[in-house]
C-alpha cells in the first residue's frame, strides 16, 4: 500500500504546458484583428459596387491587397486554433487525430486558395 500525498497523486496529470502558449497566440491574434477587420471593412466598402474592371483596378492597389491578404491569413489562423482547442477538449482518440488533421488541411486550403484568388486578382 502506498501512502501518496494529493500532490503526489495529482502530479503529471494536470495540463499539458501549452496553455499560455495558446493563450498568447490567440492575443495577439486578437489584437491583430482589432486593427485588421475595420480595415478591411473600410477597403471592401470602398470596392463594393464598382465594375468588375474598377475593382480590378482597386485590389491592383498594394495597400488594399496587402489588407485583405493579411486579413485572410490571420482570421483564419485564429479560428483554426479554436476549432484545435475546441477538438482537443471534446474529441478523443483517432477521432481526435483525424479531425486536427482535416481542420489544419482544410484552413490551410482555404488561405492558399484566398491567396490566389486575391494575386489574380490583383495581377
Amino acid at each position: 500500500m502506498q501512502y501518496l500525498t494529493d500532490r503526489k497523486r495529482a502530479q503529471g496529470t494536470g495540463a499539458g504546458r501549452q496553455g499560455t502558449h495558446h493563450h498568447w497566440e490567440m492575443m495577439v491574434s486578437s489584437t491583430a484583428l482589432v486593427i485588421l477587420v475595420p480595415l478591411f471593412v473600410f477597403t471592401f466598402g470602398c470596392a463594393l459596387g464598382g465594375t468588375y474592371e474598377d475593382v480590378l483596378a482597386y485590389y491592383s492597389r498594394p495597400f488594399p491587397a496587402i489588407v485583405t491578404a493579411l486579413t485572410l491569413v490571420v482570421v483564419v489562423k485564429h479560428l483554426m486554433r479554436e476549432a484545435q482547442m475546441a477538438i482537443e477538449d471534446y474529441v478523443h482518440g483517432v477521432a481526435e487525430k483525424l479531425a486536427l488533421m482535416g481542420v489544419a488541411a482544410f484552413s490551410y486550403t482555404l488561405i492558399a486558395a484566398g491567396l490566389f484568388a486575391l494575386v489574380k486578382l490583383a495581377l
